[in-house]
């Protein structure tokens, strides 16, 4: 069926969308909103105002997604999908226009689906007779009471109840019995009335709640609401503190009385939110009023940074000497609510906000603020500067900057002359934590200048070179001029002999400078650990460690523990050096056996350095405080220090606390940690710095070195030049240079001196190295495995060389291998070589008794050389 609108709204109107998304309002842009017909189904668009093409929402009409007309210009519903949506119109005229649309189509796609479900505006007297509630009397509150709470089962007899109440002004008429009851002092009566009231209110109704905060019911409700049943001995005061009138103050007239209502209509909302209705309120009822509560704070922002008159009157009064200072001082607290308003708002109105109140002179306010004698208005303008900080940091780091650079006193001189004179403690917290974010390089991105829009995009861009040279330009101009005065407090402890009589100011102040040289140390690498070792602070520090408030001797501690944590070689050295160790051994010995908190941290640093096996402090620990750390015995942690340290004066002891220790440090929190890149062993990085043979073997002319077959490759290993394993090398092993020297021939001698003895010749180089070294130009060492490998191979060989010397007719066979090693390939004529000094070796043996060379090869290279003879 064809859907027919007498006039559609195609007129476009200026509306803003906004989009639900975890209980918070997400604004989706603002454009163009008009109702449209496509193909015969009724739609409402929006096209954003900067780009025509773009649509910025596009939802079809149904008759069940409950749609609300709020106020004079918003429209709420909800999507098929779950999704709560909202338009805010710029005039009420749009709005109007639009709703209609809404209401006509819902009319005529309810009268379709038939007559039992019309809920429309034009036709509800069926629906409203269904849910029909006699006029109120004193006699029928108990029936009264049982027809709401039955009609509110249903979600239908919901909507009915609702529309009932609004139509017949339900709420009016029952604020007069409120009067009788009270009259007649009849408590049954008004917590019925009471009962009453918080069933029409939890209908979850936009309509009924928008109704009972104007002017006309507002009191007479929160007078029935002061009846609670839950607490019968109990009245409380609404109607007395909502009349109060001297809590709203006008620093400037506000000229638009639809905005004024506004603010009293949102103090109203938050009253019943946060006080009335706090313990019954449901989800859905609350939803509705952080609802209402956001538009009404989103439309008095936007009404006031658009108004430029208001602005100007409003900054003004902080530049005229004439101006009354309680004037002033309302004029800090309206600007302290405004910033705390927009907290909850989206970035581009935020925004928007801050840069209209920069432009007419915030910075100077706030100096005004934070200098003032009332605690009140110090408060304010410190909510002030932190809500910019956390806004921008960047731009109040340029902002104080160009303080410096006009030769003006900076802001941060006066943050730190007010944390040191501050008395009040949540002033001073909120100041510390102010000075750490604008000293915290990581946060904020630095803008252009203080008058252009700090539009949201831009600040997901990434940091540039420029940000990062001012950013550590103000760092050390901190450092050079204010970081001292910062610290004054902490460099006179070194002329006080007890911290006995700190008032609460003084500790407070203590414990937010050791909390921000904490930051320093782990936020400032370079320029902190210069200040902080050039001042000798950690020894200042130390000293709080004899305070008698437990949570200053906490701070102190942390401070320490984040020094050693980081295992900086200068901290660790400087705390050494000015025994740091002893004021915390002392906690120890004073709060042992006590598992308090102090106690606890104490052990928990000296076990991280145990664990981390930091051995300097470990070292330090062991000659100075040996004699102390014995007395304590009831946990492990220092007499296995005392042990290590032992260990590393003595290297011969066992290092059986490594070892003990090894599987506490490889796993932390039962999950094994990562160890970094382990040392090679020995034979590893023989391994590695060994050239493979078969790819790389060295030539005639890098080596002398040949095989004993002549051949002019060169053997991995010498046939007789190794350490034997076997039980059979004693003999061997008592003369290793003699092996050395018939293994290694000189480079110098003849061809026909190889014949001399290596016993006679002069020594050699190689003989007057130790074993583990390697002579020049000589193959690295193998590894032990493909040592082994070669020795199983030669000695194969020469059991074969035994078997032929042993047989008749091995006389051939061995002067055929004899003369075919001392010849090269091709028949070249022998160089120096293993197989010569052999023989020449094995001469000399024959001569003493066939066997001078002693173990089992050189024997039987000595019976192989007198079977040739």
């Amino acid at each position: 069926m064809a859907l027919s609108v007498p006039n559609p709204p195609t007129t476009p109107r200026r509306v803003k969308v906004y989009e639900l998304r975890n209980n918070d309002w997400f604004d989706r842009g603002t454009g163009y909103c008009t109702g449209q017909l496509v193909n015969d189904e009724p739609h409402i668009q929006v096209k954003s105002e900067e780009e025509q093409d773009r649509m910025l929402l596009e939802t079809k009409i149904i008759k069940d997604d409950g749609y609300q007309k709020q106020q004079e210009t918003l429209i709420v519903w909800t999507e098929p999908h779950g999704t709560d949506m909202a338009l805010s119109f710029q005039e009420p005229e749009g709005c109007a226009a639009i709703w209609e649309f809404v209401s006509h189509v819902q009319s005529h796609l309810l009268s379709i689906s038939g007559a039992d479900e019309i809920l429309s505006d034009d036709a509800n007297e069926t629906l409203i007779g269904s849910v029909m509630l006699p006029s109120p009397e004193l006699g029928n509150l108990t029936e009264i009471e049982a027809m709401i709470r039955s009609a509110s089962s249903t979600a239908q007899a919901r909507d009915s109840l609702g529309k009932f109440v609004l139509s017949e002004d339900f709420i009016r008429k029952l604020i007069p019995l409120l009067e009788m009851a009270e009259d007649l002092e009849s408590l049954e009566n008004l917590h019925r009335l009471c009962n009453i009231m918080k069933m029409i209110i939890l209908l979850n109704d936009t309509l009924i709640i928008e109704h009972i905060v104007t002017d006309e019911v507002i009191f007479g409700v929160v007078g029935i609401l002061e009846y609670d049943p839950d607490f019968p001995s109990h009245k409380a005061n609404h109607r007395q503190f909502l009349s109060d009138t001297s809590k709203f103050k006008e620093v400037v007239p506000i000229k638009d009385p639809e905005i004024k209502k506004k603010i009293h209509w949102t103090y109203r909302l938050q009253y019943l939110k946060d006080v009335v209705l706090a313990r019954i309120l449901d989800d859905p009822t609350f939803s509705v009023l952080n609802s209402l509560i956001f538009f009404n704070q989103v439309d008095i922002l936007q009404h006031l940074q658009s108004n430029q008159a208001f602005l100007k009157e409003l900054f003004s009064i902080f530049h005229s000497t004439e101006s009354d200072p309680t004037q002033k001082k309302n004029g800090v607290l309206f600007i302290q609510q405004c910033c705390s308003i927009a907290k909850n708002l989206q970035g581009p109105v935020r925004s928007q906000l801050y840069n209209h109140f920069i432009q007419n002179g915030l910075f100077a306010v706030i100096d005004f603020a934070l200098l003032h004698e009332d605690a009140s208005v110090r408060i304010a303008g410190t909510d002030v500067l932190v809500a910019m900080i956390d806004h921008d940091p960047a731009m109040m780091r340029a902002f104080i900057f160009r303080q410096i650079s006009d030769k003006q006193k900076p802001l941060t001189d006066t943050l730190i002359e007010l944390l040191l004179g501050e008395q009040d403690l949540g002033v001073k917290a909120q100041i510390a934590d102010a000075i750490r974010i604008l000293l915290d390089p990581a946060t904020g991105l630095q803008i252009e200048g203080l008058g252009k829009a700090n539009d949201i995009t831009s600040r997901l861009h990434p940091r540039n070179h420029s940000a990062d040279r001012e950013t550590e330009n103000f760092l050390k101009t901190f450092y050079d001029d204010s970081a001292k005065k910062l610290f004054l407090p902490l460099s006179e402890l070194d002329n006080r002999k007890s911290l006995k009589g700190l008032s609460i100011a003084e500790v407070s102040l203590f414990s937010h400078l050791v909390d921000t040289l904490c930051f320093f140390v782990r936020q400032h690498a370079f320029r902190g650990k210069y200040f902080l070792l050039a001042e000798n602070l950690p020894s200042r520090v130390a000293q709080l460690l004899q305070s008698p408030e437990k949570h200053l001797k906490l701070s102190a501690l942390k401070f320490f523990r984040t020094c050693v944590g980081l295992q900086d070689e200068y901290y660790i050295r400087h705390m050494i050096k000015w025994r740091l160790f002893g004021p915390i051994l002392g906690i120890v010995i004073d709060t042992m056996p006590r598992d308090n908190l102090l106690n606890s941290a104490c052990l928990e640093f000296f076990e991280f350095i145990k664990r981390e096996n930091i051995k300097q402090i470990i070292v330090h620990l062991g000659e100075n405080y040996r004699d102390r750390m014995k007395e304590i015995t009831y946990v492990d942690t220092f007499n296995m220090l005392i042990l290590r340290c032992e260990q590393l004066q003595d290297t011969t002891m066992p290092s059986s606390y490594v070892q003990e220790d090894k599987s506490i440090r490889n796993h932390v929190n039962g999950a094994r940690r990562w160890q970094g890149v382990k040392d090679m062993d020995a034979a590893e990085e023989e391994y590695f710095n060994t050239s493979d043979d078969e790819d790389s073997a060295p030539t005639p002319k890098d080596n002398p070195i040949k095989g004993a077959n002549g051949s002019g490759s060169p053997l991995p290993k010498p046939l007789v030049d190794y350490a034997d394993d076997d039980p059979m090398d004693t003999a061997d092993e008592s003369k290793p240079e003699e092996k050395r020297g018939a293994a290694a021939p000189t480079k110098s001698a003849p061809e026909g001196a190889s014949s001399a003895s290596p016993t006679t010749s002069p020594t050699t180089p190689i003989l007057q190295m130790a074993d583990g070294d390697v002579p020049p130009g000589a193959p690295m060492p193998e590894r032990l495995s493909e040592k082994r490998r070669r020795e199983e191979e030669d000695d194969d060989e020469l059991g074969k060389l035994r078997n032929k010397r042993r047989s008749p007719t091995s006389g051939g066979s061995v002067n055929s291998l004899t003369k075919k090693r001392s010849s090269g390939p091709g028949g070249s004529p022998p160089t120096k070589k293993i197989a010569i000094n052999l023989a020449v070796k094995t001469s000399t043996g024959s001569s003493d008794g066939g066997g001078g060379g002693g173990g089992e090869v050189t024997g039987d290279g000595g019976g192989e050389a007198d079977d040739e003879k």
